[in-house]
């Protein structure tokens, strides 16, 4: 609650209070930290402080609505209909929302009384990672809801997604923690207010400051989430779904506890812990993660990324499956084959194929839609998806059970086992449900015609009844000679006879007539009979009784539902995997990818490599080819020294080689000609330049921070990519900083490497360091211009040429001359002498372009003309010589 309303509450006297205030402000006690969605009829109301709030986040009025303790109450308010809209961007600034329903009609609270306040209470908290409606959530990507806490000195990490029932539980290193959270991207983490009480913890949770959620540490008492997931899961052990530690415990019952209080009670379908083994993935760091743009680019939008390019799902299910498994990849080669297998068969059965991917189209989200059931929040278009789910699974089982597809791979025939075997509940659902269907079940219309008898009664009489309407506002017509007399229906009035004003005096008045009169406006005079009365009350039974009906058979839909999620729940999965690998033989297809070879060792070779995301982009914008090169990295050359020119394309070729390790382990085809690979068990990445100013720290620090977790962690089969180490301090300390660097990497990291830099320098270290080979960037010049090749080959480069890229980038050439100038200088040796000489003779800054030389009137001299007469193509290397000498020769006269 906040302060201000805590006070009044605090000082007030309760005869001070209407009984709605007092009502709220009870409410409100217990929810301190949420806005209060206050429920009002057809709008949910905001007071106080939270009115503030959310009018100045929501960009709505702020009003006022009478006094409490002498000041007015500030007061605004969403409409019920179309709050989620509201609660969506609520949810995006950080804030928590209980919403506040009406727990009776209006009605009953009337019958004890005129002041009685309608029954409320909060029904649901939601909060960034307890999101379930379909408006509020991303189709594609997953929502999670972690929670990490530390019993006995170890650490665990759990996290679950509400909306699909997913969970999972790992116990880990406070090393691990970073490429954890980045791995899972939750959108909350409950945490002990203890963790952040020690240093260590902290400035690695730092980058996730924003979505802490720091709870008492009794929430995560062990033995108290043991007993709450038993409960949960109806056993006697959790021995049947893993072996968990104390902490791996704690971490999941702490879920399982805030799940219940922010759903009241009501928890949704969860599947049992799995624990995620270590050693299983392959582990990926935050910083690799944002280097390699793996699902977002850097500047945070999911076009462009490396999912957002290989990504052909046409499910919602199937995409968050493939977003899950980039971000997670194996790190076992059995499990990486089955894949893979997969995905090949998929590539050579092409008119299956294409039919898989054409059925998937018409499935509806089944695994969210058996969230908001079993959270009994689904609606009648949940329940039609779950029917269109399981035809559409029926359909791909009978493709899949083509005599032709015997022998396919063991993920597509277990994903076939799956799907089918719930005839009577499709049909059950086909029969009752109609065509048309409104979004809530309180609108009623859902259920369809001459699925419940009972049901077409009602419906009959409350139709019937308005045809009598219509022939009574006839009849009265007649009667009263008044031709403009209509019978219409208010919610304060309900059903009355209405004639204009200056009609009234045409309505009879004497008792015998049976018009009662029970309106006068400016406008109009209203009326009634008891023959209307007694028509109405016909008609609003008839429609209630029908609603109360249909929203009985809707719940007895739900429960038939609710009672297979489990196998339900399998057939969603089932679905997700056969679009992930559908999808991922078509991109192979389409894009010419091989499959790519998964050995133990440490082998990488890659020939005909190529950056997925650059080619495609090429494509699409220029219709350009992107120029493909091989990558080995074998044991007698596993750190490879790149050398080049910026704009060469080398952070592309290192950022290539990860990405097609990683898609590897996906169990993705990869953009190559073939590819060889021993299992990576890390990734690193250091590329680009950035700083971190809100943690104070420069690019450079950055740079080193990332760098010293690469030399600290990698093993000998990692994968390190490593861009411009020591480029942002002093020339001699980076360069020192690199050569230690690149000898740390052979001597004890051992690994295989890529490392790019500007030191040339460096390449001297290949005389003493066996498996260090050097490779550099292709460079043509052409008539003073510079053509990037951007070819892989085998040496070092001669020079940077950052000169002439600063050409490209359109400095101006005063700027370009007297770089080159300075250049040339440098390069003699005598730094020192020649920069004061520099400094003196021609301040950079006071430097002006060069005029041209002018023509001369006389025509060309003897030297331009001889130039001119050459073919240098035709030249033999005497005749060139020879033609050197002459030339020099015109120039002495």
């Amino acid at each position: 609650m906040p302060d201000s309303a805590k006070s009044k509450q605090s000082t007030a006297s309760a005869s001070a209070m209407t009984p709605m205030m007092a009502q709220y402000l009870s409410i409100k006690e217990s929810h301190q930290d949420c806005l209060l969605f206050y429920r009002m009829g057809d709008f949910y109301e905001l007071f106080f402080d939270d009115a503030v709030a959310a009018a100045e986040a929501l960009d709505i009025t702020l009003t006022k609505r009478g006094q409490h303790l002498g000041e007015e109450i500030p007061m605004c308010g969403v409409p019920v209909h179309s709050h989620e809209s509201y609660l969506s961007r609520l949810i995006r600034q950080g804030f928590r929302v209980a919403v506040c329903e009406q727990m009776e009609d209006p009605a009953e609270a009337k019958k004890r009384g005129s002041k009685s306040v309608v029954a409320r209470d909060v029904v649901r908290i939601i909060t960034p990672g307890t999101i379930t409606e379909d408006a509020l959530l991303e189709a594609r990507a997953n929502h999670y809801l972690a929670a990490l806490t530390q019993v006995g000195g170890e650490l665990a990490f759990a996290w679950l997604d509400i909306s699909t029932g997913a969970f999972e539980v790992e116990a880990l290193a406070a090393g691990d923690l970073g490429s954890s959270l980045a791995r899972v991207a939750p959108r909350e983490v409950l945490l002990p207010d203890r963790l952040l009480e020690q240093p260590e913890l902290s400035e690695k949770l730092a980058d996730w400051r924003d979505i802490l959620v720091p709870l008492p540490s009794p929430r995560f008492d062990s033995a108290n989430a043991e007993a709450r997931l038993k409960k949960l899961y109806d056993v006697g052990s959790l021995d049947a779904f893993g072996s968990f530690r104390r902490a791996e415990v704690a971490a999941c019952g702490a879920l399982v506890d805030y799940l219940t209080l922010t759903q009241k009670g009501r928890l949704p379908r969860l599947m049992p812990p799995r624990p995620f083994l270590k050693g299983s993935r392959m582990v990926i760091d935050t910083a690799t993660r944002r280097n390699l743009e793996l699902t977002e680019t850097l500047g945070g939008g999911r076009k462009g990324s490396l999912l957002a390019t290989i990504d052909r799902t046409v499910t919602g299910a199937g995409a968050r499956l493939l977003a899950g498994r980039l971000a997670a990849p194996l790190a076992e080669s059995a499990a990486i084959e089955s894949r893979l297998d997969a995905v090949d068969f998929l590539t050579t059965e092409e008119s299956l194929r294409a039919d898989l991917r054409e059925a998937l189209k018409a499935c509806p989200d089944l695994e969210r839609a058996l969230s908001r059931i079993s959270l009994q929040r689904g609606g009648p278009r949940d329940l039609a998806g779950v029917r269109d789910a399981l035809n559409q699974g029926q359909a791909i089982r009978a493709l899949l059970a083509d005599s032709r597809l015997r022998s396919a791979p063991a993920i597509i025939v277990a994903a076939a086992r799956k799907l089918g075997g719930q005839d009577e509940l499709v049909d059950r659902l086909e029969r009752a449900l109609a065509p048309d269907l409104p979004l809530l079940a309180r609108d009623g219309g859902f259920i369809a015609a001459q699925y419940a008898p009972q049901l077409d009664e009602l419906r009959g009489l409350r139709d019937e009844s308005r045809r009598l309407i219509a022939g009574l506002q006839s009849g009265y017509v007649e009667k009263t000679g008044i031709a403009s007399l209509k019978i219409r229906h208010n919610n304060v009035l309900g059903y009355y006879i209405e004639v204009s004003a200056a009609q009234a005096e045409k309505m009879p008045s004497d008792p015998e007539s049976g018009f009662i009169h029970r309106q006068t406006l400016a406008s109009a005079v209203r009326y009634t009979t008891v023959e209307l009365n007694e028509l109405e009350q016909k008609i609003a039974s008839a429609g209630d009784k029908a609603l109360a009906l249909e929203l009985e058979l809707f719940e007895e839909l739900a429960e038939q539902v609710r009672a297979r999620l489990d196998p339900l729940a399998e057939t969603a999965a089932a679905l997700a995997e056969l679009d992930v690998t559908a999808g991922l033989a078509e991109i192979a297809i389409q894009e010419s990818w091989c499959r790519p070879q998964i050995e133990e060792s440490r082998v990488f070779d890659v020939k005909g490599g190529r950056h997925p995301v650059v080619e495609a982009a090429l494509r699409s914008s220029q219709g350009g080819r992107f120029v493909a090169n091989d990558c080995d990295l074998g044991e007698a050359g596993r750190l490879w020294l790149v050398t080049g020119p910026n704009m060469a394309g080398k952070s592309t070729f290192l950022r290539q080689n990860a990405l097609i390790a990683l898609m590897a382990q996906t169990g993705s085809f990869v953009p190559a000609d073939s590819c060889r690979l021993g299992l990576v068990d890390r990734l690193f990445s250091r590329v680009g330049a950035a700083d971190d100013l809100a943690r104070g720290r420069s690019t450079f620090m950055v740079e080193m921070v990332e760098t010293a977790a690469i030399l600290n962690q990698a093993s000998e089969r990692s994968l390190v990519i490593l861009d411009e180490i020591g480029r942002g301090t002093a020339t001699f300390d980076g360069l020192s900083i690199a050569w230690a660097a690149v000898e740390h990497l052979h001597e004890v990291n051992r690994c295989r490497a890529l490392f790019a830099t500007h030191y040339h320098e460096l390449t001297a270290l290949t005389a003493r360091l066996s498996a260090l080979s050097c490779h550099s960037m292709r460079v043509k010049e052409w008539e003073g211009d510079v053509v990037f090749l951007h070819e892989v080959t085998a040496g070092t480069a001669d020079r940077s040429y950052g000169i002439h890229v600063g050409k490209l980038a359109g400095l101006p050439p005063a700027v370009i001359a007297r770089a080159e100038e300075v250049l040339k200088m440098l390069e003699q040796g005598e730094q020192a002498g020649n920069l004061a000489r520099l400094a003196d003779d021609l301040p950079l800054f006071a430097a002006k372009a060069a005029p041209r030389p002018a023509v001369s009137e006389s025509g060309p001299s003897d030297l331009e003309a001889r130039l001119a007469a050459c073919d240098p193509d035709a030249l033999t290397p005497r005749e060139a010589l020879e033609l050197l000498y002459e030339l020099r020769s015109l120039l002495k006269d």
